[in-house]
Formats: structure tokens, sequence, C-alpha cells
């Protein structure tokens, strides 16, 4: 494997931009994101479509004088919506269940985005993963529903901590010239855990043993505790020099490159950024002038999109009353990695307008033709899967534009409010994709088509990123304009982070 080095980057300069020991660091967190999509999806396993009747046929199923409800366990013999009678008047828990999911994803990403701030990045990360395995584990033994629910917002919080605290390790580590490569190829584990969902639901047909199958494989991660190294970018910038100068020594050695003088390039380095003058920005930056309002209002309407439309569609394609249920969710997952290695081809040969806009049109166009089939028409899960494709090219773009769009000063800021609205819109996700179990059949797809298109109409009011400078200062943001680019890139880029 080809290394290079970066001059304008102390990081780069001292291991190179992507080498042996990247890749395989690389892998060994990427495995975190399988038990992110189990446990952000598994609600298609654990709460499906589930028919049922009651006990006496003379009275009618939702009557408040039928004893009790028996329930159609052909194809599972328990889940969550038959373990604790959520159909008729309780049936809106099973929506209930999933917002605490999403929501405890939204605390996550901001209590241990906050924690790695100031304690690093490995160490948040194990202890999040630790979390993860016994809240995860224990959510399949409780006997009460509501517990269920208080231990599905924690597993959450914990999933939400893996996912930053991974994200921004690997974009610390990874060189300039792999960064938008990498970012995108760590959303393929996701899918994959996503296709490894209907593998668990169609040899375990109970959600308890089901549970337990999505949260046990988490243990293996614990030894992150001592094969990950931290981030030396947060070591040097926190004052830990010689903890850093180690494992920037370490990951060159595994590179074979010159280690002699690590050390002595490090120190100096650090010196001279302690003399430097400290710039800052807050949230307000991002809406101060119209210029940057307009472009943290179009990128984070595209985030809250990309969260509902995401989530949303999964869910009621595991819904549907169509086709098998495990093939639809296969199919739907399987998708969504050609549709990320599609991007990032895009984001080079298209650049980041052209994609985001493109990929939203094929995430919502097919959405909106599924009413004019027939109500479970066989087309039906098809159609929505050409949407996930979609919209499994728009998530990694939203990543790398909103990146690219905010200046050093507020990027991390930026970046994390676009990404809560994501959450924000994953929260909203269940109760849409289920609303055509109370209204009308086609609402749910007309939702889910209309949004992804005005989410098109509103990128034109974004600039085009690609081969740009990153901007380091508000006044360099607002140089970005739909018809004004900053000159091509030729430094080391800024890093950014989840």
């Amino acid at each position: 494997m080809a290394v290079t080095k970066d001059e304008g980057d102390i990081i780069q300069r001292s291991m190179g931009v992507f080498g042996k020991w990247h890749f395989w660091v690389c892998i060994v967190i990427f495995l975190v994101k399988f038990p992110v999509a189990w446990h952000q999806l598994n609600i298609v396993i654990v709460a499906p479509t589930t028919n049922f009747d009651c006990s006496n046929e003379t009275i009618d199923k939702c009557s408040s004088d039928c004893p009790s409800h028996v329930f159609d366990r052909r194809i599972f013999t328990e889940t969550i919506i038959t373990q604790w009678d959520l159909v008729c008047e309780d049936a809106y828990l099973t929506n209930i269940a999933q917002t605490m999911t999403m929501l405890g994803i939204l605390v996550g990403n901001v209590l241990f985005g906050f924690w790695s701030d100031r304690a690093g990045r490995r160490m948040p990360m194990v202890i999040a993963v630790i979390i993860q395995v016994v809240t995860g584990t224990a959510s399949a033994f409780v006997p009460w529903f509501w517990f269920y629910c208080v231990l599905r917002f924690v597993v959450a919080v914990a999933t939400g901590g893996t996912m930053i605290t991974s994200f921004v390790l690997v974009m610390e580590l990874v060189g300039t010239k792999w960064r938008t490569t990498v970012a995108t190829l760590y959303q393929i584990p996701f899918n994959l855990g996503h296709l490894l969902l209907a593998v668990f639901g169609y040899w375990i047909r109970d959600w308890r043993y089901f549970q337990l199958a999505i949260s046990i494989p988490s243990v293996v991660l614990i030894s992150y505790y001592w094969i990950l190294p931290e981030s030396p970018r947060w070591l040097l910038a926190v004052g830990k020099t010689e903890k850093a100068i180690k494992i920037l020594e370490k990951a060159a050695y595994h590179n074979k490159l010159p280690t002699a003088g690590i050390e002595e390039d490090v120190k100096s380095y650090a010196e001279k950024k302690r003399n430097e003058p400290k710039a800052g920005g807050n949230i307000v930056d991002l809406f101060r002038t119209s210029n940057m309002r307009i472009k943290t209002l179009a990128i984070c309407f595209n985030w809250a999109v990309t969260g509902l439309c995401f989530f949303g569609v999964s869910q009621y394609i595991g819904l549907l009353q169509v086709g098998d249920m495990f093939v639809n969710i296969a199919i739907s997952a399987a998708i969504q990695v050609p549709g990320t290695l599609i991007s990032i081809v895009a984001l080079e040969k298209l650049g980041r307008k052209k994609t985001l806009i493109l990929s939203n049109l094929l995430g919502g166009i097919p959405m909106l033709l599924i009413p004019a089939f027939p109500v479970n028409h066989f087309a039906t899960p098809y159609m929505a899967v050409v949407g996930m494709l979609g919209l499994s090219i728009v998530f990694p773009t939203v990543y790398i534009y909103s990146g690219e769009l905010f200046p050093t000063v507020v990027r991390n800021v930026g970046v994390g409010t676009s990404s809560m609205c994501a959450r924000i819109g994953s929260i909203i996700a269940p109760y849409i994709s289920t609303l055509n179990l109370y209204t009308a059949a086609w609402v749910s797809p007309v939702i889910f088509g209309i949004l992804p298109i005005l989410s098109a109409v509103v990128s034109f009011w974004l600039p085009e990123t690609l081969n740009c400078k990153l901007p380091d200062t508000i006044e360099e943001a607002e140089s970005l304009t739909r018809e004004k680019k900053v000159p091509v890139q030729k430094e080391t880029e800024t890093e950014t982070s989840k």
C-alpha cells in the first residue's frame, strides 16, 4: 500500500497520509458500525406488522369488551407487540420505542462529543461500547414495556457515543487525500449491519433472543481499550506531546517511514502552536449574515430530511405486507452498498452540489410513484428500494458537504448542529412510516417522496465546494457562493469531524 506524506500537516508529515497502519486501524474502528445499525434499525424485527383478532370472535378486536387478543405467530413467535399487547389504542407505543432510540442517539452524539473533546477519543468509545453491551443485553430480559424503553434509550445514548467518537478518530488519523474516500467507506459497515438484521431476524424469531444476538457481539469491541490508539491530533491539541510522539513513531514504523526526526518536529510544532493566538466562533456565527444563514439552513434542512427519510423508508419497507419481509429488508440494505460506492465517484466527478441534488431526486421520485400502483402491489417494495439507493448516496454526501461549507472556527459546531437536525428527523421518522396503518396507504410514501425533492430544490442555494480550499474564517466561508469558488486547494485541508 502506497504511503505519501503531506508537508503542511505535522501529523501526516510524521506518519504518512495513508499506509498499512492506517488501513488496519480503520478496519478495527469500522467494526463498531455493525452494532450501530443493529440498535438503530432493529424496530423492523422486534415490532413488525402483526395481524391479530379478539379471543372472542363475536367481539370487535379493538373493543374495550375484548378480553384478550390472539396474534398471528406464523412468522415471529414473540415480538414486543405480542409481548405487551401493543395494538389498538396502544399501537402508538411501538413508535415511542423507536423514538426513544433516535432521541438517545441525539443525546449520545452531544454528550460523547462534548466528553471526547475533553477526555480523548479512545476512552469514551470504550465506555460507550461497555454501556451498549450491558444495557443491550439487559433489555432482552425486562418484564415491563416502559423499562424496555428506558433501556433502549440508554443503549442508543451509548450507540450515539460510538458513532461520534469513531468517526472523529478516523477523520483525525487519515490524511487529507484519503479523507473523503474513508469517510464514505465508513458507511459501508452500517449498510452490512442493516443487511445482517434480515439474517438474524430470519433465523431468530423471538425478539428476546434476537436482542441478545445483536448485543453480545459488541463484547469483542471492549478490546478497543488495548488495541486502539488515541488520536495524536487530540493529544497535541491538549499538550500531551510525549504520548503523541509515541503513537506517531509507531505508525511511521509500521508504514515504513523514517522515525528519526519525529520527536524534534513535533516538539517544535507544539511550541509554535502555544504561541499562536486562538481563533474561535460559536453557533451564532452560523446565522450572523444572510450568506451563512442561507447555507446553514439549506444544509440543516438536507440533514433533517435525510435522517427522516432514510430511517423512515427503512422502517416502511419492513412494515410492507407485500413480498417476504426478510427479503425486502435485505434488498433495501444491500442496495445501500453500491449507493455508498457510487457516492465516492459522484462526489469527485459531479461535485458535491450536483450529487446532492440528483441523489435527493433519486430518493424522492420513486416514493412518489408508489401511490400510482394498487395497495400492496408487488412493485411497491422495489420502488422503495430505489428510493433507498438515492438516500444512501445522500447520507455520505451531506457528511462531507457540511464539513466543507463551515469554516474552521465553527466547523465542529456547524457539523454538530447539522447532524443534530438528522437526529430530529429520525425521531419523527417512525410516525411517518406507520401513517399508512391509520390513514390512506399513499400518505407515507408521498411524504417520503416530497421531502427529498424539496431538499434538492433547497440545495440550489448551496455553493460547490469540490477542490475548494477549506475556509478557515467566516469571511472565507462567505466567499463560497453559487457563482464564485475560492482557489483550488493545494495545501493541507483542515480536519473535519462529525
